[in-house]
C-alpha cells in the first residue's frame, strides 16, 4: 500500500517540479514519478545531513524538501541538456 502511495505522491512532485522549471510540455506521467521518487531521495538526503529528519518520515516538511530535491535534480538536468544544444 505504502508503495503506491509513494508513487502517486512522487508523481504530484515530479509534476510540480516540472512545471516549476517549466519542463511539463516535454515530461510524461512516468518522468514526473521518476523524478519526484529521485528528487525525494535528494531532499531526505538533504535533511538527513542538515540532521532535519529521517528519510523515512512522511510530513509536510519531508514533502516540500521533495519538491526542493526533484527542482534540483530537474535544473541539473537541464544544464546538462542545454550543454550539449
Amino acid at each position: 500500500m505504502y508503495v503506491i502511495l509513494w508513487i502517486v505522491v512522487g508523481g504530484v512532485i515530479g509534476w510540480l517540479a516540472s512545471i516549476i522549471t517549466k519542463n511539463n510540455s516535454r515530461m510524461g506521467v512516468p518522468a514526473n514519478i521518476i523524478v519526484g521518487l529521485i528528487g525525494s531521495l535528494i531532499g531526505g538526503w538533504i535533511a538527513s545531513l542538515l540532521g532535519w529528519g529521517h528519510i523515512t518520515t512522511f510530513s509536510i516538511g519531508g514533502l516540500i524538501l521533495a519538491l526542493v530535491g526533484a527542482v534540483l535534480l530537474l535544473l541539473v538536468i537541464n544544464l546538462f541538456i542545454m550543454g550539449k544544444e
